[in-house]
């Protein structure tokens, strides 16, 4: 997987490319959140619950449809006074699904583990893409110190960071931002 704090660029970036900054800090915080949130499943290896498993790391909730479960989850817990199917709970609903889903998609790219259960629950097959030129971070905070951690952000930046930062900048250009209310 990429780093944690790779995940949390992710979301930064994404929220800059359709909100021009302009949102509020809950806004901000639940786009980190979302992007970090499927990495719990590292809790299920305490559970004794094996890294293959549907609930294992890399299984259910890095998966597309859980990303999507999460956006619905969260938008109206959130952003009730909105309204619910209103045009921003709409635009929150698919922002924090997407953000959510793209953590499972960035560690498609990574070259370790037993790939992830992109398509799940509907199919548990893991799945590594084409190209995995981003490497794989360890779980261990203590692992990811020395050449090694350096090797990995190096990686991040290149393939993750670069293109993050230059959607971030097509969205800051292009995306009308009316969705979004400012509500501090």
């Amino acid at each position: 997987m990429p780093t944690i704090i790779t995940h949390a660029a992710v979301g930064i970036a994404s929220g800059l490319a359709v909100t021009k900054g302009k949102a509020p800090k809950l806004f901000w915080a639940l786009s980190i959140l979302c992007v970090m949130i499927p990495d719990l499943d590292v809790l299920t290896f305490r559970l004794g619950i094996p890294y293959g498993d549907f609930w294992g790391h890399r299984g259910f909730f890095h998966s597309i449809f859980f990303g999507l479960l999460f956006g619905v989850f969260i938008s109206p817990v959130f952003f009730r006074k909105d309204g619910l199917f209103s045009k921003s709970w709409l635009f929150y609903t698919l922002f924090f699904s997407a953000i959510t889903a793209t953590h499972g998609i960035l560690d498609a790219f990574t070259n370790g583990g037993l790939g992830i259960a992109l398509l799940s629950p509907f199919d548990n097959t893991r799945y590594f893409f084409w190209t995995t030129p981003i490497s794989v971070s360890p779980l261990s905070i203590k692992a990811f110190w020395g050449e090694r951690g350096i090797r990995i952000l190096e990686d991040e930046f290149l393939w993750v960071w670069l293109p993050a930062v230059f959607i971030a900048v097509i969205g800051w250009v292009n995306f009308p931002h009316k969705a979004i209310k400012n509500r501090g």
